[in-house]
C-alpha cells in the first residue's frame, strides 16, 4: 500500500522534533522567531524607532528608552551605546548589557562611496566638537563615527546632517549598510569603469526600504571600477569588481559571500559579468536571497558567507538568475591582479582631467572635529571641493590644480597628516577598542598610534609595503585574519603572572595580490608591552630572510616557526 500522510510507509518511528523548524529561513516558510533578536525585529520594524527617539526619547531622555530600542533598532539609525568608562576587558563577556552601557552613544554617519564635498566635511566637524567632544574616526567602511553623542542631541544632529545630502540611515543593524566604492570613482587615469551611478542607484532603491530592513544580520556591499582593487571586495557579502570583457567591455565581475569576525570567509566569483545599467538589479537579486534563504537560528551563522559556503557557487547563481532575475547573465573574466601593492591611494597622482588627487594618512584613522573642518579649510582654498574617505581609514582630496599641489601638502603635514606617510603610518589600521566599544577586551587605537610611532624611531629605514591591524576583540572589525601583521586583543598572563592586555598573532594575510589568511604560530602571543619589541624582531627576521622582490605574506607562509617568534 502506497504510504499516505496519514499512514506511513514504515513503522520506523519518526525522530523526535527538535526545538527548531530548520534555520529559520524564510523562503521555506519559518517565520516564527527563532531568537530575541529576530522577534524584536518582527514586533517592529527597526527603522520606525526614529519617530520614538525624536517624539520620546530625546525629549525624555536616557533612561526613557525601552530595552528593545536601545539595545536593537536604533541601530537602524547608526546608534550604538558605547562602553561605561573604567570596566576592564576581563569583564566584557561577564557582565550583563546594562552594566556595560553608558549613557553616551556612538554614532556612524554613513559615507557611501567614500563621497563628500567640504561642506559636508565641515560640518561632519562642526558636529563632531558641538556634541561628541570632538570625537571623529575614520573607519575602514569608509564612514565617520562620533562618540560621546547624548540622546537629547540626536534630532538636531540629524537635522544639520541631512541639511548637506547625509544621514545616518541603516549605517548599522541588520539592513544593507554603507556601500563601499572607489575614492577616485570617475577621475583616476587608469579607471575601468565609474561605478558612482550604481552606488547612487542603490541608495535610492535599497535604503531606507522596509521591504529590505529586517535582513537575517548585517550586509556588506562593495563597487569599484578601479584595477587597484581598492574597496577589500574579498571580504564583502557582495561586491562588483571592475573588468574589461572581452565582448561587452568595461563592467563587473560579482562576488560573494566574503566575511572575517570568527569564522572568516573569503568571497567567491560567480563567474558573471554585469553591465553598470544592471548592478542595482542583480544587488536586488543577492539582498533578496539573503533576506528570504539567509540562516536566522543563531546570530554566528546569520551572514550570507555561510549560506554562500553551503550551497556553493553554482546554485547560488541558479537560484539568482532563475528566481530573482529571471534571466541569465553573460559569463565573464575574473579581474586582473593589481599593479601596486598598496590600495589605499596615498601620494599625489594625476588624474584623467589633468588635475591631480591628493591621498593622505591620520595615524590608525584617529582625527577629530577640528582637524576635519581644517581639512575641508585646506581643500577648498586648493581649489577643490571634494574630498573622499577611504576603505584603509584614509582620506583624499580631489581636483588640486598642478601649481596647488606643493602647498596643499604642506597645509595637511602642518597638521600632522602625512601625504607620503612611513610603510608604518600608511600600513597600520586599528578598530575602536576598549575605549568605546563594549565587545573589546583591549586598548587599540592609542596602543597603534604608540606602536607606529616606535617603529619610526626604531627602524626609520624599513621600506617595505606592511600591514599591521590591531583588533580589541575577535570579530576582526580591523581584519586581522587578511594582514601581514594581524593583532586579536585578549587577555594574557606576564612573565610575572599577572593578568595584562595582549594579543594573539596572526602572519602572513593578504587581500588583492594572493589573498588569503594569516597562519597562526602556536602559542604565539605578545603582551601589549612587548608588542613594539616583538614586530621589531619579526620584521628584521624579514628583512634578513626574504627573497628579491618578496612580500612579507609570501615569507611569513614559508618562515619557520622561530623566525616568527
Amino acid at each position: 500500500m502506497a504510504a499516505t500522510p496519514e499512514q506511513p510507509a514504515t513503522t520506523t518511528p519518526r525522530r523526535k522534533a527538535g526545538r527548531h523548524r530548520g534555520e529559520g529561513q524564510w523562503a521555506v516558510g519559518h517565520h516564527t522567531p527563532l531568537n530575541g533578536n529576530e522577534q524584536f525585529k518582527k514586533d517592529d520594524d527597526g527603522l520606525n524607532v526614529r519617530t520614538r527617539i525624536e517624539t520620546i526619547y530625546s525629549k525624555r531622555g536616557f533612561d526613557s528608552i525601552d530595552p528593545n530600542d536601545l539595545r536593537g533598532r536604533m541601530r537602524w539609525w547608526g546608534l550604538y551605546t558605547q562602553r561605561k568608562p573604567g570596566i576592564d576587558g576581563g569583564k566584557t563577556a561577564v557582565l550583563e548589557p546594562e552594566e556595560l552601557d553608558d549613557k553616551y552613544f556612538m554614532l556612524r554617519v554613513r559615507i557611501d562611496g567614500g563621497r563628500l564635498t567640504t561642506q559636508q566635511l565641515r560640518v561632519i566637524g562642526e558636529i563632531s566638537q558641538e556634541f561628541a567632544r570632538g570625537t571623529a574616526d575614520l573607519t575602514d567602511r569608509q564612514n565617520v563615527q562620533y562618540h560621546w553623542i547624548r540622546i537629547e542631541d540626536v534630532p538636531e544632529i540629524w537635522r544639520r546632517l541631512e541639511e548637506v545630502g547625509l544621514s545616518t540611515t541603516e549605517a548599522c543593524g541588520d539592513t544593507p549598510r554603507v556601500i563601499l566604492g572607489s575614492p577616485v570613482a570617475g577621475i583616476a587615469e587608469n579607471e575601468i569603469i565609474d561605478g558612482s551611478p550604481a552606488i547612487d542607484e542603490i541608495q535610492r532603491r535599497f535604503i531606507g526600504n522596509p521591504d529590505f530592513s529586517n535582513l537575517p544580520r548585517k550586509f556588506k556591499s562593495a563597487v569599484s571600477g578601479s584595477p587597484q582593487l581598492d574597496v577589500a571586495h574579498e571580504i564583502n557579502d557582495i561586491a562588483f569588481v571592475g573588468v574589461n570583457h572581452p565582448e561587452h567591455g568595461p563592467g563587473f565581475d560579482l562576488w560573494v559571500g566574503g566575511g572575517l569576525s570568527t569564522n572568516p570567509k573569503l568571497g567567491v566569483r560567480l563567474g558573471a559579468w554585469v553591465p553598470l545599467d544592471e548592478v542595482a538589479d542583480v544587488y536586488g537579486g543577492v539582498i533578496g536571497i539573503f533576506r528570504d534563504y539567509g540562516y536566522r537560528r543563531l546570530r554566528t551563522r546569520a551572514r550570507l558567507k555561510f549560506l554562500v559556503a553551503d550551497w556553493g557557487a553554482e546554485k547560488f547563481r541558479q537560484v539568482l538568475e532563475d528566481d530573482y532575475l529571471q534571466r541569465k547573465l553573460v559569463d565573464g573574466p575574473a579581474p586582473e591582479q593589481p599593479a601596486q601593492t598598496w590600495r589605499d591611494h596615498l601620494g599625489v597622482h594625476r588624474q584623467k582631467d589633468g588635475r591631480f588627487y591628493v591621498g593622505f594618512a591620520a595615524r590608525v584613522g584617529r582625527v577629530d572635529g577640528t582637524t576635519l573642518t581644517k581639512i575641508a579649510e585646506v581643500a577648498e582654498a586648493h581649489g577643490s571641493g571634494r574630498v573622499r574617505t577611504t576603505a584603509e581609514q584614509k582620506m583624499i582630496v580631489l581636483d588640486v590644480a598642478e601649481e596647488q599641489v606643493e602647498s596643499l601638502v604642506a597645509g595637511l603635514e602642518a597638521l600632522d597628516l602625512r601625504v607620503t606617510p612611513s610603510p608604518f603610518r600608511r600600513g597600520t589600521m586599528a578598530c575602536t577598542g576598549i575605549e568605546f566599544c563594549k565587545l573589546a577586551i583591549v586598548e587599540t587605537k592609542a596602543r597603534g598610534a604608540s606602536l607606529i610611532d616606535e617603529l619610526e624611531r626604531r627602524i626609520p629605514e624599513f621600506d617595505q609595503p606592511i600591514t599591521i591591524n590591531i583588533n580589541g576583540c575577535p570579530n576582526a572589525c580591523a581584519r586581522i585574519q587578511v594582514a601581514d601583521i594581524g593583532l586579536k586583543g585578549q587577555l594574557m598572563l606576564d612573565e610575572n603572572g599577572e593578568q595584562v592586555e595582549g594579543y594573539q598573532v596572526h602572519l602572513g594575510g593578504a587581500l588583492g595580490l594572493e589573498a588569503g589568511f594569516g597562519r597562526k604560530v602556536r602559542g604565539l602571543k605578545v603582551t601589549s608591552a612587548e608588542l613594539p619589541d616583538y614586530v621589531e624582531r619579526v620584521l628584521g627576521k624579514f628583512q634578513e630572510e626574504r627573497e628579491d622582490g618578496e612580500r612579507f605574506a609570501t615569507w611569513a607562509a614559508r618562515a619557520s616557526a622561530e623566525s616568527l617568534s
